[in-house]
């Protein structure tokens, strides 16, 4: 770990035109694991006006310079009492507001260093009880909450077990992970048998192991939904909501997503309902939220209920769609703020992802034809590579995308009609 701070001299700002020094006023915010620029990179720049942005961070900072005040690499970024030891340091330099973190595996470390603080969202078990899969079914069971049934298992034969209380289809999950990593829906007992070890298997940076690592769930049919919420005193208030596309089934790969300002679903009482119910169950009571519901025939059922704002660039889409700033709003939140909540449209915004049609495609040349672009279109980006060998979902559920576009017009039928246009001046050439 090193650091590349002076706190004397970054509390200092300049006036513009003049060559006076003055204090910056500004409140001092901890971001411990802010995300990459492509997908996080709109919320750093909007916090890093109305505050001073801290990075801990596993790399020394390049495009997040002009957004933040200093920054502390660490080499395991996972190392909770290092985080402790460099937040308390930084503290007594100057008093620290906040401490918020927009990445899944850093959410928990995030919470340790504000309860060291004595900070608003320093809760570590109510964080934890987000990530660990099987602490939120336990909880929102407790709770009487709509959820699927879930069992939590540890071989194979007892998944075997657990589905014929499920029924099938069933659903393999691991117990801590997200973005659909190692998720998988088995129809008979043959493919529970076959996917198990590779659902069990499945790993990602910083995350937990258990004894018990994957839950065998009730398949819910139902157009899927996700809500990003603040919550301030145990209150709830959803800020957006998305419509989900998934697909590459049996995986649950999501393929885009849209959020509409006027959803009317942000005034259905039984959505609203239910994750008042989540959040209470969880003793969920400061931060921001990222929650999936399925809406199936008997009403809302709780999917997740995660502890950080949703991915995907959900937040920019958000903004886009209400004109609130997801960042400011969780920036605020970690400061123990109440929200303030001002939508000022009631647009569409949509996101796409695409994907190679065959298993282990080598891209030779990616673009968009940007002069054709419908105007619609507000970001198009290629993530591919030159030389690079990528897979569909089907194979790599997370390195898979090679581009995405983003669009705002009126309408979900609009947008979706406007990303077609997207995908279709998307040019890729493939082979060795």
């Amino acid at each position: 770990m090193h650091c590349r701070f002076d706190h004397a001299e970054a509390a200092i700002g300049r006036r513009a035109g003049e060559g006076i020094r003055m204090p910056d006023t500004r409140p001092l915010l901890l971001v411990i694991g802010h995300g990459s620029e492509l997908f996080r990179g709109h919320l750093l720049e909007s916090v890093g006006v109305d505050y001073r942005v801290h990075l801990f961070c596993r790399a020394e900072p390049t495009w997040e310079r002009p957004h933040i005040c200093g920054s502390t690499v660490f080499d395991d970024v996972f190392d909770v009492p290092a985080l402790i030891r460099e937040a308390v340091r930084i503290a007594a330099a100057g008093e620290v507001r906040g401490v918020v973190s927009w990445s899944d595996d850093l959410a928990v470390p995030a919470a340790y260093v504000a309860e060291s603080l004595d900070l608003p969202g320093g809760k570590p078990e109510m964080v934890v009880a987000c990530s660990d899969k099987y602490l939120t079914r336990s909880a929102l069971a407790g709770a009487g909450v709509p959820q699927p049934l879930s069992i939590a298992v540890s071989r194979t034969d007892e998944a075997l077990r657990a589905a014929e209380r499920t029924g099938y289809p069933a659903v393999l999950k691991p117990r801590g992970l997200a973005g659909s990593i190692g998720i998988v829906r088995v129809d008979g007992p043959e493919e529970l048998a076959s996917w198990f070890p590779w659902s069990a298997g499945a790993r990602a940076a910083g995350a937990p192991r258990y004894e018990t690592p994957v839950l065998v769930e009730e398949y819910l049919d139902g157009p899927e939904i996700s809500i990003d919420s603040v919550v301030h005193r145990g209150r709830v208030q959803p800020i957006y909501l998305a419509r989900k596309v998934v697909g590459y089934a049996p995986f649950f790969a999501e393929l885009g997503h849209f959020v509409d300002g006027a959803d009317p679903l942000l005034a259905d009482l039984r959505v609203m309902q239910v994750l008042q119910a989540a959040h209470s169950a969880l003793g969920f009571t400061e931060g921001v939220t990222f929650t999936e519901m399925r809406l199936t025939r008997r009403g809302p059922k709780v999917i997740e209920l995660n502890g950080r704002l949703g991915g995907d660039l959900l937040s920019l889409l958000g903004r886009y769609a209400t004109g609130i700033d997801p960042g400011l709003v969780s920036a605020a939140a970690a400061c123990g703020l109440p929200p303030v909540l001002a939508p000022d449209r009631k647009l569409t915004a949509g996101i796409r992802f695409f994907h190679p049609e065959r298993d282990d495609t080598t891209i030779r040349a990616i673009r968009f034809d940007e002069e054709r672009l419908p105007p619609e279109v507000v970001r198009a980006v290629t993530l591919a590579e030159p030389g690079e060998t990528v897979s569909p979902p089907s194979r790599d559920i997370r390195y898979g995308r090679i581009a995405y576009a983003v669009a705002v017009s009126g309408s979900i039928d609009e947008c979706g009609r406007v990303l077609d246009e997207a995908e279709r001046l998307l040019h890729v050439e493939t082979g060795a």
